[in-house]
């Protein structure tokens, strides 16, 4: 991504990150001075800066780790993490699932504060009217809103939740030359792709070790990160503007007009904005996913055909369908980065999977 040349120009200073996930350890050297925690995630994030997977805090220092200590430096360093914490299946006791706070309730805190992006790295296979009407509220109150597509293609390839609803960015994963990632979900709700194959993480909550893990979550979470240094550059762009600026150079290889299920727009490529300081982004008020999230989720293919590959070259991408019909990492990869988390919904519980992965518990998944 030439991370060196973009830092010349954005580091992401002046733009919060709010990270939803398993807690960010605000401790590791990475992220000392980097995590905030303001007075509503102390209201709802629940021992936020408590990490009991390692999860979350891997997707903030590829945010915004500063690469101190030998740790993991983000594509955004000069951004700011926010913590989140929601409940998960990793938490000690039923008694601490119940005091930790509900997801939509998460997501309108979020909205109230001064964090411009919303960074989700889980899905869960179920759309619920309350989350969906907490994501509409973040929108009216301009935020920018990413979730990863989820890491089950390979087997079922499940509608993937949030990244499914309108005004959330759908990222799918590719490795470096721009070819998707075997586990990655597929749909008409993949909005871009971002890589997400051979990123370093934590290996536990140990933080001892980094392990090489791939999955959707990374390429969530790198995605975040370049609207965080397209934002800090353009402090006066709305959200909307943010992303079509990254829809806009997009590397493809197939007609803007007619997105992949795979890849989306294509393979993010902040640089492109970011070397041109006279980039137009568009009317601030116009929403790039308008007619995706006027249609909604439509012919999502279960099935393991081939995918396609993106362009990643500094070219202006080729205005072709087609592309190379392979596609990166195995079936058995996608176990890299499966951590499943849980939600309570009154007396019962629906299932968010961290980047992806098997559900313990499947309900009403809406057919394609």
């Amino acid at each position: 991504m030439k991370a060196d040349e973009m830092w010349k120009v954005s580091t992401g200073k002046g733009v919060k990150v709010a990270v939803v996930d398993s807690g960010v350890n605000p401790d590791t050297p990475s992220l000392r001075g980097q995590v905030l925690v303001d007075h509503l995630a102390n209201a709802v994030g629940y021992k936020a800066t408590e990490d009991y997977e390692g999860h979350g805090t891997s997707m903030a220092e590829i945010i915004a780790g500063t690469g101190a200590g030998d740790g993991l430096k983000g594509l955004a360093p000069g951004a700011k993490i926010v913590p989140y914490r929601i409940a998960t299946k990793g938490l000690e006791s039923a008694a601490e699932a119940t005091k930790a706070p509900a997801l939509p309730e998460v997501i309108r805190a979020i909205a109230e504060s001064d964090a411009k992006i919303i960074s989700m790295s889980f899905t869960e296979d179920i759309e619920r009217p309350e989350v969906l009407a907490a994501i509409k509220y973040a929108h009216s109150k301009g935020k920018l809103m990413v979730a990863g597509t989820g890491n089950d293609a390979a087997t079922e390839n499940y509608i993937g939740y949030p990244a499914a609803y309108p005004y959330v960015v759908g990222v799918a994963a590719a490795d470096k030359s721009g070819t998707v990632g075997k586990f990655s979900e597929h749909g008409n709700y993949v909005d871009l792709a971002s890589p997400g194959l051979d990123v370093p993480r934590w290996c536990d909550n140990t933080f001892r070790s980094y392990c090489t893990g791939q999955g959707t979550s990374q390429a969530t979470a790198i995605t975040s990160a370049s609207a965080a240094l397209i934002w800090s550059a353009h402090p006066d762009w709305t959200a909307n503007q943010v992303l079509a600026s990254l829809i806009e150079t997009a590397g493809r290889d197939w007609a803007k007009d007619d997105p992949s299920t795979y890849l989306g727009y294509g393979l993010i490529r902040p640089r492109k904005v970011l070397e041109d300081s006279n980039f137009n982004p568009g009317a601030a008020g116009t929403d790039p996913l308008a007619k995706e999230n006027a249609r909604g989720v439509t012919g999502v293919a279960a099935n393991n055909s081939p995918s396609p590959s993106a362009s990643t070259s500094s070219q202006p991408p080729k205005d072709t369908s087609g592309g190379q019909t392979s596609a990166a990492g195995s079936s058995s990869d996608s176990s890299d980065d499966n951590t499943t988390m849980w939600v309570a919904l009154g007396a019962a519980a629906a299932v968010l999977v961290i980047g992806g992965g098997a559900f313990a518990v499947v309900r009403s998944r809406r057919g394609a």
